[in-house]
């Protein structure tokens, strides 16, 4: 029997205890660190950002840390093949890229740690008992997305003084069922506290968002609102395009959407929450229990304005609104 096999079958029988879960590093030998993605294009620069923050903590790729990429390319029903992929691989630990990841990772081991980077509500979707102890073997960094609705409506209120009725673009399945709805109730709270009227639209797929436009145009939206999604990253050219033509001034939850060519970006900073991860896995190696490593909110959340869109569409940016943003896109 290898060492590894004996590795595990030991954090096996410590599991059996009721223990949490602890991978030491091996003196000598890279660690395998999983690295499981719903789509690379979505989020092009989550892996590099990772890799910058294992080499700020003094780890180099394939000297000290070797890293098992896996994506689903889109396609969320993979997910779970390629965790239990990673799992057969023996890492040591995965980093799972959003929520669908984490819980495809969380269904196909309670043993191997697990490390999440942008969960919406990772209590609601399951992932953690609390944020300030985890429980089990999945920790991570959350993106708070159930509170920033009210963020962004607000934002377009002081962007477009004449917005009244916004329409919020969704894509069914991105997230558990309880996180949904937490994000409808927020966004309902908001919209009343602001006086303003919202649209709920589904997008399931690439092939939905010509129909989704289309249904905002009939009632009449004036205003646009796009939650997260690994779809949406992926097509946010795409929506941004779909936004300029029918003259819809809309907020995106991530920066890539400005720089895309969208009017406004307010959300976490993803290359940051992905180097931040490092840590968690640098933690983990030295033999800290995911179960104990509290889940970290955002600690850097981008303002992002495209001057360019705005003429586009018409629309000049107030003052107030441009002192705010952490970048201007002109």
């Amino acid at each position: 029997m290898n060492g590894v096999r004996r590795r595990h079958l030991a954090i096996a029988c410590i599991a059996s205890m009721g223990d949490s879960f602890a991978v030491p590093a091996r003196a000598g030998k890279p660690a395998r660190v999983g690295f499981l993605v719903s789509d690379r294009a979505g989020d092009p620069r989550g892996p590099e950002a990772f890799r910058q923050g294992l080499r700020n903590l003094g780890y180099l790729e394939d000297r000290d840390v070797l890293i098992e990429f896996r994506s689903a390319e889109g396609n969320f029903a993979r997910l779970a093949e390629l965790a239990t992929e990673l799992v057969a691989r023996q890492v040591d630990v995965i980093v799972a890229s959003n929520t669908p990841a984490a819980l495809a990772a969380k269904q196909a081991t309670t043993l191997i740690p697990i490390v999440f980077v942008g969960a919406g509500d990772p209590i609601t979707s399951g992932l953690v008992t609390t944020l300030a102890r985890p429980g089990g073997n999945v920790t991570g960094l959350s993106v708070l997305s159930t509170e920033l609705v009210g963020k962004w409506l607000e934002l377009l209120g002081q962007t477009v003084p004449r917005v009244s009725r916004v329409a919020i673009l969704w894509q069914p399945g991105a997230m558990d069922d309880r996180t949904e709805r937490a994000m409808f109730a927020g966004a309902e709270a908001a919209a009343r506290s602001l006086g303003l009227t919202i649209q709920f639209v589904a997008a399931r797929g690439p092939s939905d968002l010509e129909r989704s436009f289309a249904d905002m145009r009939r009632e009449h939206a004036d205003a646009l609102a796009i939650r997260p999604a690994p779809m949406f990253l992926n097509e946010r050219g795409r929506l941004v395009d779909l936004a300029a033509t029918n003259r819809l001034p809309a907020v995106y939850a991530w920066r890539e959407f400005a720089e895309a060519g969208g009017l406004l970006a307010y959300g976490p900073n993803l290359a940051d929450l992905n180097e931040r991860a490092a840590g968690y896995v640098e933690k983990i190696l030295r033999g800290a229990k995911p179960s104990e490593l509290p889940v970290e909110q955002p600690a850097k959340f981008d303002l992002v304005v495209n001057i360019k869109a705005a003429r586009a569409i018409g629309i000049t940016i107030p003052q107030a609104v441009l002192v705010r943003a952490d970048s201007i896109i002109q």
